[in-house]
């Protein structure tokens, strides 16, 4: 049977697989702390994505506490060139709103493929989630985190040599779990 929860299946995936490969050496913090805010965008529409990311930060502003928020595009963004494209949109909106320097977007998608990757590249799988969805991250969190981890410019390098090692197979085993219950 097929989880019908977006949020269950991040939840999973964020625990499972991004904290327990460490993926993010961040993650086990704000997750343990209970600061992770999920939210589900169920519309088609460009509108609607981005009125969900401005509404998102608009919550971040208002509550310190949350540290970040994962927005779930549960039914929408499936063509990763079609993300890739709101993505840039969406990034430009934070430029134009003014929050340039507040909060910065990652990007995860089921299809994640990096520039110059091929799509088989289990590499592509630090990218990679149960549904396309944008992670709003305070920058000043991203600075501070940053200041207190040697050499954190290697984490993608190491990340990428750790799946390419786990291999393809094994991944796409990994991911099936997310969706069933």
């Amino acid at each position: 049977m097929l989880n019908n929860s977006p949020i269950t299946a991040t939840q999973k995936w964020l625990v499972s697989f991004v904290i327990a490969h460490n993926i993010c050496p961040f993650a086990s913090h704000v997750h343990d702390s209970g600061s992770i805010r999920y939210e589900t965008v169920v519309s088609r529409n460009m509108e609607d994505s981005l009125q969900a990311l401005m509404a998102e930060c608009r919550y971040l502003d208002a509550h310190p506490a949350t540290a970040t928020t994962l927005l779930i595009f549960s039914r929408s963004w499936v063509d990763f060139d079609d993300f890739l494209d709101m993505l840039a949109i969406a990034e430009q909106l934070l430029v134009d709103q003014g929050y340039e320097g507040i909060y910065q977007l990652a990007s995860f998608h089921p299809n994640y493929c990096f520039a110059n990757s091929e799509p088989d590249d289990p590499g592509n799988f630090t990218n990679r989630s149960p549904y396309p969805m944008l992670h709003i991250i305070r920058e000043k969190d991203i600075e501070k985190a940053l200041s207190s981890y040697k050499n954190p410019e290697l984490i993608p390098e190491r990340n990428i040599q750790l799946l390419r090692k786990i291999g393809l197979e094994k991944l796409r085993e990994q991911f099936a779990v997310y969706f069933l219950e």
